[in-house]
C-alpha cells in the first residue's frame, strides 16, 4: 500500500501544478507512479467538470473550459505539443527536427498552433449547450492511460529519458488496459457519451504521427498527443447534443 500510494504522490507532484499532499519520492514506486496517471487524469477531468456546471456568462465559461487542463497541470503537456509542433513544421532532417525538439527557444510555428489550439477548444466549448459530464471527466483519465502505455511500449528516442527504463511487466500494462477500457466504457454505458473513445483514438493517432516524424518516443511527444487527444475527445463531446 505504502508503495502505491507513494505512486500516487508522485505522479501528483509530477504532473498536477495543484499541491500535493502527498508529495515524496520512491525509486521502487516507478512503476505505480505510471498505473496511477488515470487517477490525475481524473482530478483534471473534474476541475473540468466544476468548471463546466458554473454558473458563468458563455464566452467566460468557454475560455475556462478551454484553460482548465493547463491551467491544473502547470502547462506541463502544452510545452511538449508546441515543442513537437516546432519540430515537426519545420520540414527539416531528422537530426534537426530533434534538435529543435530539445531547444528551449518558442519558435514561430509553436506559437502559431498555440493559438490555434486555443481557438479550437474555445469555440468548442462556445458552440456546446450541453454535454455528458461522465465523458468530460473520463477524458483526461483515457489519455493518461495510453500515455503510461505509449511510453512503456513504443520504442523511445535516444535522447528521451524513457531510453533508461526497464521493461514493462505484463501486470501494469494489463492494468492500465483495464483502467483504459473503464475510461471508454463507463460513460458510455452511463449516457452514451463516445468522447473518451474519440480522446483515445487522437492520441495514438498523434503519438503515431510525432513517433515517425521524430525517430522515438518521448515526453514532448507524449504531451503533444495528450494534448490533441483531449482536443478530439472535446470535439467528440461538443457535437453529440
Amino acid at each position: 500500500m505504502k508503495r502505491w500510494l507513494d505512486g500516487f504522490g508522485m505522479a501528483w507532484g509530477m504532473f498536477l501544478a495543484i499541491p500535493c499532499p502527498l508529495r515524496r519520492w520512491n525509486e521502487k514506486a516507478r512503476e505505480n507512479m505510471l498505473i496511477c496517471l488515470p487517477l490525475i487524469g481524473l482530478i483534471v477531468g473534474g476541475v473540468w467538470v466544476g468548471v463546466f456546471f458554473l454558473p458563468l456568462p458563455a464566452p467566460l465559461r468557454a475560455a475556462l473550459l478551454a484553460a482548465a487542463p493547463w491551467l491544473v497541470t502547470g502547462f506541463l503537456h502544452l510545452d511538449g505539443y508546441m515543442d513537437v509542433c516546432d519540430a515537426v513544421l519545420s520540414r527539416r532532417d531528422l537530426e534537426t527536427r530533434q534538435k529543435i525538439l530539445k531547444d528551449s527557444h518558442c519558435g514561430a510555428f509553436a506559437v502559431i498552433c498555440m493559438v490555434l489550439l486555443a481557438l479550437a477548444q474555445w469555440s468548442l466549448f462556445f458552440s456546446a449547450e450541453g454535454g455528458s459530464w461522465a465523458g468530460l471527466l473520463c477524458i483526461p483519465a483515457v489519455t493518461r492511460a495510453c500515455a503510461a502505455l505509449a511510453v512503456r511500449g513504443l520504442r523511445p528516442m535516444g535522447s528521451s529519458q524513457y531510453a533508461a527504463m526497464e521493461k514493462p511487466h505484463a501486470g501494469d500494462t494489463a492494468a492500465l488496459c483495464v483502467l483504459l477500457a473503464l475510461g471508454i466504457a463507463l460513460p458510455l454505458l452511463l449516457d452514451g457519451s463516445f468522447a473518451p473513445l474519440g480522446a483515445a483514438a487522437g492520441y495514438w493517432l498523434a503519438v503515431w504521427h510525432g513517433d515517425r516524424q521524430l525517430g522515438g518516443m518521448s515526453g514532448d511527444i507524449s504531451g503533444y498527443a495528450l494534448t490533441l487527444g483531449e482536443l478530439a475527445g472535446a470535439t467528440v463531446w461538443a457535437l453529440a447534443r
